[in-house]
């Protein structure tokens, strides 16, 4: 997967009220009952629909290591989708996101400044337009470069130009190497 598709991810994921069923029979009996059928549940899964009818009768406990990442994940793409919608609405709109990295930041700008790159540790509040623009990439399928160039536009006006009171000639950031990210509504 992706560090800034995931990032976004488990930030909406704080917002959930209840815990993600936890246990294989439990996920794959919350997955039937959203999809309907064992039918759509065995093909989305890649495995036979009697494998997934024992694992709703609890005949089959502990699934394979795949298995158990691909279920896990179809969970929690589908857990609270309201809840989801509301937190990801809720950082677009009023609240913003806050984004904590530790990646190599440097910028172009005119000469005689000092541009050089260099390994920096950021916790920055964005406001809520780079929310939404990061949450809508997301949905549109951005590519993690994407996310990327959106995040660092975010960090070149928020933290480089100040909201537009310091440097000011500053052309473009470049956000790379990144060790560290995670982000928070």
């Amino acid at each position: 997967m992706t560090m800034f598709g995931d990032g976004l991810d488990a930030a909406v994921h704080k917002a959930f009220t209840r815990p993600a069923p936890k246990t294989a029979p439990a996920q794959m009996r919350y997955l039937v009952k959203q999809l309907g059928a064992t039918k759509a549940v065995a093909q989305m899964l890649r495995i036979s629909q009697r494998t997934v009818e024992r694992y709703v009768k609890d005949q089959i406990r502990k699934p394979r290591p795949d298995l158990a990442a691909r279920l896990e994940r179809e969970v929690k793409a589908r857990w609270q989708p309201q809840i989801r919608a509301r937190a990801r609405k809720r950082a677009a709109t009023t609240g913003g996101i806050v984004i904590d990295t530790r990646a190599r930041l440097g910028y172009t700008a005119p000469i005689g400044t000092t541009d050089q790159d260099r390994i920096r540790h950021l916790t920055v509040a964005l406001p809520p337009q780079y929310a939404a623009r990061l949450f809508d990439a997301q949905e549109a399928g951005a590519s993690e470069r994407e996310l990327q160039e959106i995040a660092a536009e975010a960090l070149k006006e928020v933290y480089f130009q100040d909201g537009g009171r310091r440097a000011g000639s500053l052309e473009e950031v470049r956000f790379t190497d990144v060790e560290h990210l995670e982000f928070d509504l």
